[in-house]
């Protein structure tokens, strides 16, 4: 009899393609992967495992084995979820992740909403940039993740997975209380082809869409600093070092010396939940969706 979490074990390491990967994604040492994998290859009498360089990789037997793992565990996904869909109770443990705007200005209020009225829940939560966050709830490391789409870039979204939109997320230009624009009331991005951008981590969903939407317009940024929280953002703005764009979930006070402007054509974000498609009856992320709309619903009030 093949031992789950030993193929669980398994799953891990041909998904994350390291002893490393998997140990991070189950939670584990490496320590353990090793004896897991060890006693698997020992069940199954065949080698599962082979060096390579400082690294391993899966044998013709271990690829084969690690297939049929993948739908086994797709298998059993999908019976608990029928099971807690059948006894309607919101118990377990639930897995999330979420962009940092998103933890910040949802996941409070939401977790702590879950917590009240299911005592029952065991919940963690992590920040995650979007596209993380989608191959961590494909691979099973998150059982939900809270990602985005720009109004003009959607993130791409593999199969298998179900979606469920929570808010509409407005951005706004921040810019210093002296810039030349901050008395307005509306600006277009096209104002500021001249000025310094302060932007996201390079090659981050976010940043991308940034690149693109300026260039789409005719302006080449001019990139001067680059940061991954919008809190440290603004604190560049406030110090007169650039422009940047400013979503509002999640904003928190602006910092004096700042003045956020509305974009004529507004510049929004749509932000969603996404789960596996074998998880869709838990009764669990039903509850966490409908959590994470009512603190939606609350930030936009604010």
């Amino acid at each position: 009899m093949l031992n789950l979490e030993r193929l669980r074990t398994l799953d891990a390491l041909a998904r994350h393609g390291s002893v490393s990967g998997a140990a991070e994604g189950l939670h584990i040492t490496t320590s353990a992967v090793s004896q897991q994998m060890s006693k698997l290859e020992r069940e199954v009498g065949q080698q599962l495992l082979a060096k390579n360089g400082r690294g391993v990789r899966l044998t013709d037997a271990g690829r084969l084995l690690a297939d049929h793992a993948a739908r086994i565990l797709s298998q059993v996904e999908l019976a608990q979820s029928d099971l807690e869909a059948q006894r309607g109770q919101v118990v377990g443990e639930l897995r999330l992740a979420a962009f940092p705007t998103a933890a910040r200005g949802l996941f409070p209020v939401a977790i702590a909403g879950l917590r009240s009225a299911h005592p029952d829940l065991r919940i963690g939560s992590r920040e995650m940039e979007p596209e993380a966050a989608v191959l961590a709830v494909l691979r099973g490391d998150h059982d939900l993740a809270v990602v985005l789409d720009w109004y003009n870039k959607p993130l791409p979204m593999p199969e298998g997975l179900v979606k469920a939109s929570i808010v509409d997320d407005t951005a706004d230009v921040a810019m210093p209380a002296t810039h030349r624009h901050a008395h307005r009331s509306e600006v277009d991005l096209e104002d500021f082809a001249d000025d310094d951008w302060i932007t996201w981590g390079e090659g981050e969903f976010c940043d991308e869409w940034l690149m693109h939407t300026l260039r789409s317009k005719g302006i080449e940024p001019r990139v001067a600093h680059r940061a991954e929280e919008h809190p440290t953002q603004l604190a560049l703005v406030g110090a007169g070092l650039g422009v940047c764009v400013a979503p509002r979930l999640g904003r928190g006070p602006v910092p004096e010396g700042v003045r956020t402007v509305p974009v004529r054509q507004s510049v929004s974000r749509h932000i969603y939940a996404v789960w596996r498609a074998d998880a869709d009856r838990r009764p669990s992320i039903r509850a966490a969706v409908e959590a994470l709309k009512s603190a939606a619903e609350k930030a936009v009030c604010a």
